[in-house]
C-alpha cells in the first residue's frame, strides 16, 4: 500500500490505517553500531502511526509523519554485545469503531556496538580480497565475528535517496570477505585485533569513478572555481546516446563470440557515463548512509582525476567531499584517512604527481591522515595487489589519530624548504630516523629562477635533505619523487615512505 494511498485512507472515519513498519536496509540483523553515540533508528510506517524500538533495555516511541517517517534515538553506550533491537509499529486508528490494530514487530539480531567505518573510493578500494596477494594466506582464516561487513551495490541517481541498494549486514567469514575490499577488511582486522571491540566496516565503491560524483552536488555548486567540472559533464553527455550505440555494439560483438567458441574481443576502457556524473554517486550510495553514526572513513581513489584537466582541481573537490559528508553525517569531524594513489606509467595524458600534490595539500584539513603507498605499487599496472599493507596503513593512522595511540602513523611529509649554500634544504614532518633504503637517496631535483628542474643529490642531515646539483648555481625550487611511476626511497624509521612533493605554490 502506497503512502498516497494510506493518506487518504486515514480521512475517512472508522478506517484503521495498517502499513508494514519497515526499516532501512541498512538496518539489519548482525549490523555493528556506533559505540558512544546515540543509537539512530528509523524508516517508514503509515502516517500517524506509533512505534517504538527497545534495545539494551531502553524504549523509545513516535508517531510516523504525514508521508510516513519515523526516527528515533536511543541512548549511546560502550561497546559489547550481541543484543536484540526490536522495532514495534501500531496501526493508527482514524475515528469510529474499527477493530483492534494489531502491533507488529520487527526483531534485528546480533547486533553489536563497536566502531563503524566506511571505506570508499573507486577501483583500488573495490579491489576484492581474493585478487589480493595475500589472499590465499588470509582468507581461509577470514571468519572473525566481531568482523561485520555491509557492501553497497552500485547506483547512480540524480537525487538523493533514503535507502541504499544493499543485501544487508553479514558476519566476516572466508565466503563473505571474498569479494569484500581487501583495504577494508585488512583495515577492521588491524583495528579489531588491536582495540578489541567489534568492527563494522562499510563497503561503498565504484571502479573508474571520479571524485565530484561522490559529492553532493550542492557542495561542488558552492564553489565557483569548480565550475569546469559542469562543464566537462555537459560535453560528456553530449555524446551519451553515441556512448550508448557503442555500448550496445560491444556487448553483440561479445555475445557473438561467445556463440561462436571464440575468445571475447577486448575494448578500450571507458566509464559508464552516469557513475561520473557530478554528485550522482553521493545520492545514490552514500546519502542513505549518512544517517547511521560512524566512527570514520577511509578512502582510496583518485585514479581517474589525474587527467591533465582534471588534476589542478582534486584538493578543491576532495576538500568539498570530506567536509560536506561531514556535515551531512552531523557527528562532528570524524576522521577521514585516505590513500594516496601508488606509482604507475600511465601516459602523457595524465599527471599522477600533480594529483598526489592535490591529495598532499588536502592534510590541511583537520583530522585527516594519508597514507603514502609510493613504495608499493606497480608500474604495470594500476591495481597492485599488495592491499595488506595498504589496511595496515590507514589503520595507523585510525590508531593515532582517532584511538589515541602515540605511535608514528606517516611517512616524511615536506615542511619548506630554505636556500643553503648552493643547496637547498628541504624540512620535513614525521621525519625521525631519515633514511635512503638502499643506499644514496633517489628521486630529487632542483631548479633555479628559471623554473627548470634538473636531477639533483641529496645527503640526509637527521629530520632535513640538503639537496644540489652541479647543474643549478642557485636552487630556488625542489622536488621529490615527481613523476607517474618515479623512483624514490626516502623513508621514515619506521619503514614508512616520504610523500613525493614540490615546493613550487
Amino acid at each position: 500500500m502506497n503512502l498516497r494511498l494510506l493518506l487518504l485512507l486515514a480521512l475517512l472515519p472508522g478506517v484503521t490505517v495498517s502499513a508494514e513498519v519497515t526499516l532501512p536496509k541498512i538496518l539489519t540483523s548482525h549490523m555493528v553500531v556506533q559505540r558512544d553515540l546515540p543509537v539512530h533508528v528509523w524508516g517508514l510506517a503509515a502516517p500517524g502511526e506509533a512505534v517504538s524500538a527497545s534495545f539494551r533495555g531502553e524504549t523509545r516511541s513516535t508517531k510516523a509523519g504525514q508521508l510516513g517517517r519515523w526516527s528515533v534515538y536511543l541512548s549511546p553506550g560502550a561497546a559489547g554485545g550481541p543484543f536484540q533491537l526490536t522495532v514495534t509499529g501500531s496501526p493508527a486508528v482514524a475515528g469510529g469503531d474499527a477493530v483492534e490494530p494489531v502491533a507488529e514487530t520487527i526483531k534485528l539480531d546480533d547486533v553489536l556496538v563497536g566502531d563503524v567505518w566506511v571505506a570508499s573510493g573507486q577501483s583500488n578500494m573495490e579491489f576484492e580480497m581474493h585478487k589480493a596477494a595475500t589472499a590465499d594466506e588470509d582468507l581461509p582464516h577470514a571468519a572473525n565475528a566481531r568482523i561485520r561487513l555491509l557492501m553497497v551495490k552500485r547506483r547512480a541517481v540524480e537525487f538523493p535517496q533514503d535507502d541504499a541498494d544493499t543485501e544487508g549486514w553479514t558476519v566476516s567469514t572466508p565466503e563473505t570477505a571474498k569479494d569484500f575490499s581487501a583495504v577494508a577488511w585488512y583495515f577492521a582486522r588491524e583495528i579489531e585485533s588491536r582495540e578489541h571491540v567489534p568492527v563494522g566496516v562499510i563497503d561503498s565503491t565504484w571502479g573508474g569513478t571520479v571524485a565530484e560524483a561522490w559529492t553532493r552536488m550542492a557542495a561542488l555548486g558552492a564553489d565557483a572555481a569548480l565550475a569546469p567540472l559542469f562543464v566537462s559533464w555537459g560535453k560528456m553527455t553530449e555524446h551519451e546516446s553515441d556512448a550508448m550505440l557503442a555500448g550496445k555494439q560491444e556487448q553483440q560483438q561479445r555475445e557473438e563470440a561467445k556463440a561462436q567458441g571464440k575468445p571475447e574481443p577486448q575494448f578500450p576502457w571507458h566509464p559508464q557515463l552516469s557513475s561520473w556524473g557530478p554528485g550522482m554517486l553521493y545520492n545514490g550510495m552514500i546519502a542513505p548512509l549518512t544517517p547511521f553514526p560512524i566512527r570514520g572513513v577511509i578512502w582510496y581513489q583518485g585514479e581517474s582525476n589525474s587527467a591533465l584537466v582534471r588534476a589542478p582541481l582534486y584538493n578543491r573537490i576532495f576538500r568539498a567531499l570530506i567536509e560536506d559528508w561531514r556535515r551531512q553525517w552531523g557527528v562532528g569531524d570524524f576522521p577521514f584517512l585516505y590513500v594516496q594513489i601508488s606509482n604507475f606509467s600511465s601516459n602523457a595524458t595524465e599527471d599522477w604527481a600533480a594529483l598526489r600534490e592535490q591529495q598532499l595539500k588536502t592534510l590541511e584539513l583537520r583530522n585527516t591522515a594519508m597514507a603514502v603507498t609510493i613504495d608499493i605499487g606497480n608500474p604495470d599496472n594500476v591495481h597492485p595487489t599488495d592491499k595488506v599493507d595498504v589496511g595496515l596503513r590507514l589503520a595507523r593512522a585510525a590508531r593515532a589519530l582517532s584511538y589515541g595511540e602515540a605511535i608514528e602513523y606517516s611517512g616524511p611529509i615536506y615542511r619548506q624548504a630554505t636556500a643553503e649554500a648552493g643547496a637547498i634544504r628541504v624540512w620535513f614532518d614525521h621525519a625521525k630516523g631519515l633514511t635512503a633504503k638502499g643506499g644514496a637517496a633517489v628521486g630529487f631535483e632542483v631548479a633555479g629562477a628559471d623554473g627548470k628542474f634538473v636531477p639533483a643529490t641529496a645527503k640526509i642531515d637527521g629530520a632535513t635533505a640538503l639537496v644540489s646539483s652541479e647543474q643549478v648555481a642557485e636552487p630556488m625550487f625542489v622536488r621529490y619523487g615527481w613523476a607517474n611511476s618515479p623512483q624514490c626511497n626516502l623513508f621514515n624509521g619506521e619503514g614508512l615512505p616520504a610523500s613525493p612533493f614540490t615546493s613550487v605554490e
